[in-house]
């Protein structure tokens, strides 16, 4: 697992049939200082995350099967599947 913050939305009105009806969210991967590591990308998100919270995200297989309607051929492979309420160190 990942962790990130949500910096913000994508809207994609025409996109491969297993991304429809999920909400996809821009999110910049941090360590646990909150501070930026990489580059941002484009997160499946399952949980109701918002733009400013901090969340937990799945990359590879396990993304493709953090959603209940996971399909064979589903082309996700980043999903957000927690909300980080704090980080203690």
């Amino acid at each position: 697992m990942y962790m990130a913050k949500v910096v913000g939305s994508v809207v994609s009105t025409q996109k491969d049939s297993s991304l429809v009806g999920r909400k996809l969210m821009i999110v910049q991967p941090v360590n646990s200082d909150g501070q930026t590591v990489r580059h941002e990308e484009v997160a499946a998100d399952t949980v109701g995350a918002g733009i400013g919270e901090y969340v937990l995200l799945v990359r590879g297989a396990g993304a493709r099967r953090a959603s209940a309607e996971a399909v064979s051929n589903d082309v996700n492979d980043c999903s957000i599947v927690g909300i980080i309420d704090r980080f203690d160190k």
